[in-house]
């Protein structure tokens, strides 16, 4: 098994920490998004994900991209460490609060975004900042009142799910992009109490080997 990706990258970030708690292991292939133009869009690169995104996962004849289906396959086939609730309300709740990170707050700023916030549209760094942080806000705002509702020791109870793989990732983001997280006392506390687990710990950006 190989996982193509990027060590700030927060979707790979997501599949490392799903990998980490089941216990596999994948050859960990870095795929610079910066160097060389971005190597994401190299033509080797392109044959194994024409979107020229990570993360990407080869498994034997498999190669699949989008971390949250990369997860899913990992769910199916090794079900030991299960990501997600057994009843089915509660796992269509973390579902939708994971793709609430992936899908509605993650790709406004995703780095392609950014590259053409700053150069096709000629925004400032300044305003490139506002519209990260506007975006970022927006979606914590909901987060934060969601997880009134659901949290425990983690975003659903006190177990560990999918939604804490994504949160986890979103949150150093936008710590690395400076929002004040003050304002959001429950998804602070999830993101502390998770780094505190080796899982995570091992997933973390700084820890790999490509970390610039």
């Amino acid at each position: 098994m190989k996982l193509h990706g990027y060590w700030r990258s927060s979707a790979a970030y997501r599949v490392r920490i799903a990998l980490n708690l089941k216990g596999l292991q994948a050859e960990h292939c870095p795929v610079h998004l910066i160097n060389n133009g971005g190597e994401q869009h190299s033509a080797g690169y392109q044959l194994l994900n024409p979107a020229q995104l990570v993360p990407t996962l080869e498994d034997g004849e498999l190669s699949l991209n989008q971390s949250l289906a990369i997860m899913q396959y990992l769910e199916d086939c090794y079900p030991h460490a299960p990501l997600y609730p057994k009843e089915p309300e509660q796992k269509a709740a973390v579902m939708a609060f994971a793709l609430d990170i992936a899908c509605d707050i993650h790709p406004l700023n995703n780095l392609r975004v950014l590259q053409y916030l700053t150069g096709p549209l000629a925004l400032s760094e300044t305003q490139k900042m506002q519209w990260i942080k506007h975006w970022l806000a927006v979606g914590f705002d909901a987060l934060e009142k969601r997880l009134q509702a659901r949290a425990g020791l983690y975003c659903f109870g006190d177990t560990v799910t999918l939604a804490d793989l994504c949160l986890v990732p979103q949150v150093y983001n936008a710590i690395r992009f400076q929002l004040d997280m003050t304002e959001y006392p429950l998804i602070n506390a999830i993101y502390q109490r998770c780094n505190t687990l080796e899982a995570f710990q091992k997933a973390a950006p700084e820890q790999q080997a490509d970390a610039v």
